[in-house]
């Protein structure tokens, strides 16, 4: 039997997730959706607060949270590790506020790229960072294999040219994983992920992106201009192994892809909350015991609308639990990004509808929530791009045979 009851000290976790969202990020979410790049204050608070957790050994960031390598298993074989309070994490942050969740220190994408492929000394260097994710660039979005920007090795140092485009707290992390070729000739094997300072000579921010949606969060384009790094800061192996090919890089996607999920799927909470209570209020109420076609239009509606937020849930936390556990988790990992992508979108969009123009108004939060879910369906791959993932898992064809 599938037992859906959550560990003891994930719950724990998740509570104090939830705290924050309710007490910091929810009350000032509209204040920052309306003043775009300015720096949420707030943000201060989390640093002391998640810095504080970590001394005490109760962190529940950077990139150490996803690793759990030398996490002893439980007798019955069954772990929930990092990655499961990450995602749980997540959903209560994103509760409150997407681009809030993707300014919290110490939590960028870029952690999660260091958990997938830093050495154990590379770990502890770069663990307790604040690491954003530079990977698209202006000639290409999804297709991270057509990364041109290029990484040579000058002695001691990885000089490392340029430019990258959209990457989340680009202005505000204090380290960037770049995405760079160290040999065009080899294709994609050759790219590899670079983990660079702020302070790294020839980086520069060149502009922050005005965007439709999570706007407390700054999005950055970045130049690296024979920018130069110690060479034991690429991740991983230097060694450009052709027949591994680009899956070196890309397991990054198996750990991030789930998380975005998770941002989905507590976005959709958020929403499906509020449009209930509009829908109470108007004296529509939802019945889970008689049929949807029996009741008002407007609670089938939310029936079918809360049946797929309960989907794309379920699908996050099997990709989740199966990184914790150490099973291969591609195929779950796109599946569950996909459907809780769209399924974010889709749920919002709606909300705004059935809540007519009280919706369509900036009173509630549903517009900006219909906004900030956009993203969450394109970032760290494209619903098209996840789909046709999917497909290759499924059809047993590789990146050549199926396009």
């Amino acid at each position: 039997m599938i037992n859906l009851e959550l560990p003891k000290k994930l719950k724990a976790s998740a509570n104090q997730a939830h705290q924050v969202a309710a007490q910091i990020f929810r009350p000032v979410s509209r204040k920052y959706d309306l003043a775009e790049h300015v720096y949420p204050v707030e943000l201060d608070t989390m640093a002391a607060m998640v810095e504080g957790l970590n001394d005490s050994g109760q962190g529940a960031a950077g990139a150490a949270l996803g690793r759990d390598d030398k996490a002893k298993k439980p007798a019955d074989g069954n772990a929930n590790g990092g990655n499961m309070a990450g995602l749980l994490n997540v959903i209560e942050t994103c509760w409150g506020d997407v681009g809030l969740t993707l300014s919290i220190p110490y939590q960028g994408l870029g952690n999660s790229a260091i958990a997938a492929v830093a050495t154990d000394e590379q770990l502890e260097r770069f663990g307790k960072v604040w690491a954003s994710m530079a990977i698209t660039e202006p000639s290409f979005g999804s297709d991270s294999a057509a990364v041109t920007a290029t990484a040579v090795l000058d002695g001691d140092e990885w000089v490392l040219n340029g430019e990258k485009i959209f990457v989340t707290a680009g202005e505000r992390s204090t380290h960037i994983v770049v995405w760079a070729s160290v040999d065009k000739s080899k294709g994609r094997a050759a790219i590899k992920s670079f983990v660079v300072p702020r302070e790294a000579p020839g980086l520069s921010v060149a502009r922050l992106e005005h965007k439709l949606g999570i706007k407390a969060s700054d999005t950055a384009v970045l130049l690296l201009q024979d920018c130069r790094i110690p060479k034991d800061n690429i991740l991983g192996s230097p060694e450009v192994n052709v027949e591994q090919g680009f899956a070196g890089v890309m397991q990054t996607f198996d750990n991030t892809r789930p998380i975005v999920a998770g941002m989905a799927i507590g976005l959709g909470r958020a929403v499906l909350e509020e449009l209930r209570a509009i829908l109470s209020e108007a004296g529509v109420e939802v019945s889970y015991d008689i049929p949807a076609n029996n009741q008002h239009a407007a609670a089938a509606e939310f029936l079918a609308l809360e049946a797929d937020w309960e989907a794309a849930y379920l699908l996050a936390l099997r990709a989740t639990w199966m990184a914790d556990n150490k099973k291969p988790n591609s195929l779950e990992a796109s599946i569950s990004k996909a459907k809780a992508g769209r399924t974010g979108t889709a749920v919002s969009l709606k909300a705004v509808e059935l809540a007519g123009t009280y919706g369509y108004s900036e009173r509630p939060l549903l517009e900006k929530w219909a906004r900030d879910s956009k993203i969450l369906d394109i970032f760290e791959g494209t619903q098209q791009i996840q789909q046709l993932i999917v497909a290759r898992r499924l059809l047993g064809k590789s990146s050549s045979e199926l396009k």
